[in-house]
Formats: structure tokens, sequence, C-alpha cells
């Protein structure tokens, strides 16, 4: 009876896994391609779009560190790990914040000046940290030791590998 628990609960973990990562990539597809589809309601990257891209990197990041954490069961997560997730979390913040800087009134593009927000420059450079700051938490995650006795990081403090 256990065994058959066990199937049932890796499936359906396997099942959200597929769901969380197919329903990020349509979210960011569709965002991202919206001008090309015909789905633009204002010119330029809107608000509604940001909104659907950061829902589309969450949905994704959260797949890959389920994925992650399937590998690697019935284990201790090391400080390691607990680095990665805090940092993965900490760029899916930043990334909220940059996105929609505009609509919390701390980005450049607010009113009077301009009448509706759009992405600029400064918003991208964000973005692409934060993505940048939650792809280092994902590796730092999935190299942390897992099953293995020492993470596979350990060259950083004793060089190549070896104990000194």
């Amino acid at each position: 009876m256990s065994s058959e628990n066990s199937s049932k609960t890796v499936r359906l973990r396997r099942n959200v896994t597929l769901s969380l990562f197919g329903i990020g990539l349509i979210f960011m597809a569709l965002s991202l391609g919206a001008e090309f589809l015909g789905l633009d309601i204002t010119p330029g990257f809107g608000m509604v779009q940001m909104f659907q891209l950061l829902l589309g990197i969450t949905a994704i990041t959260a797949a890959l560190f389920l994925h992650i954490n399937a590998l690697r069961q019935e284990t201790v997560r090391s400080l390691q790990a607990d680095i990665g997730v805090r940092l993965a979390a900490t760029g899916l913040v930043f990334a909220y914040v940059t996105g929609l800087s505009d609509l919390f009134r701390i980005g450049t593009h607010v009113e009077p000046q301009f009448e509706r927000p759009f992405v600029g420059p400064l918003q991208l450079g964000g973005l692409a940290l934060a993505v940048l700051v939650i792809v280092v938490g994902l590796a730092l995650y999935y190299t942390s030791r897992g099953r293995r006795q020492k993470s596979s990081m350990e060259f950083i403090v004793n060089g190549n590998g070896n104990d000194h």
C-alpha cells in the first residue's frame, strides 16, 4: 500500500512540475510574442505583458525547484541548497519590483510626464539581473550535496576537491 501511495505521489509531483513548466512557457511566449500574435492592446510592452512574463518566470522557477527537489528525496538540505533557494527567491522579488516599478511609482516612466508606464532600459537591466540571480540560485541548489557526502562545490574550499 505504501508503494502505491508513493507512486501516486511521484506521478502527482511530476504532473504538477510539468504543468507549472508548461504554463510558465506559455505565459512567457504569449507575453513576449504578443505583438507578433496580434494580442497587444497598446503599442510597446505594457504592464499586462510584464505581469504575465513575471508569472511565467515564477512558474518556471517553481517547476525547476520541484524537479531538482524530486531528484534528491529523503536528504537533509545543505547550507548551499538553502542559500540557493533564498537567492532564487530574492531574484524573483527583484524581478517583480523592477518589472512593476512604474506601477509602484518608483520607476522612471510615471505620470505626469508619461501617459502610461512602459518598459525602459533600466527595467530590462533589472530583469536581466534578476533572472541571473535566479539562475545562480538554481545552480547552487542543483550542485548542493544531495545524496553525496560532500557538495560538488567543495573545490571552492579545498582547491581541486582534495582534503588538506
